[in-house]
């Protein structure tokens, strides 16, 4: 039977917390979830959740990347920082040796689907050159006001098909 949870701590205790729920899959935060400042994570701490993983025979590891992170934003500056938390989410993940990160695409903010579009697709090719064969990316649905992008399977299908024919993993050894 898998039991999962999303586990607080972080990638310093997610795995601990998991344990003691009797989860074998668990979901994290990598740094927190409603604040900007992303964290210089110890290389001893990545190495450390990845062995601890191990011991504990979790199965399933997914980073939930920032709830603030609007990648279809018209906004140059939140758009920026978006990318940026989304890149350092998606290289902790890879550190740790997650199966994927989950995000939410964002919102037009009422600029039109069209416009988030051209938002979102150069700012998710950008995170997918940063995902390994193992470290997935993953778009999550989102609920919310009429500019959200990603409230329906047809959104999301849009989104993946611009998305067609760019790499989606480093070649190993990269």
């Amino acid at each position: 039977m898998l039991i999962g949870g999303h586990c607080s701590g972080g990638v310093k205790r997610a795995i601990d917390n998991a344990v003691a729920i009797g989860a074998d899959a668990v979901q994290l935060f990598a740094q927190s979830p409603r604040a900007w400042r992303f964290p210089d994570h110890d290389p001893a701490d990545l190495a450390a959740f990845r062995k601890r993983r191990e011991e504990a025979g979790i199965g399933a590891v997914v980073v939930h990347a920032l709830y603030l992170i609007n990648l279809a934003t018209p906004d140059d500056t939140i758009y920026e920082k978006s990318v940026a938390t989304m890149r350092s989410t998606v290289d902790t993940a890879c550190a740790i040796e997650a199966d994927a990160v989950v995000f939410h695409v964002g919102s037009h903010l009422g600029a039109g689907f069209e416009a988030g579009l051209e938002r979102c697709v150069p700012a998710i090719a950008q995170v997918l050159e940063r995902c390994s064969e193992t470290t997935w990316l993953l778009m999550e649905n989102s609920a919310g006001a009429g500019g959200t992008i990603g409230r329906s399977i047809e959104e999301l299908a849009a989104i993946y098909d611009r998305l067609d024919g760019l790499r989606r993993h480093r070649p190993p050894g990269t």
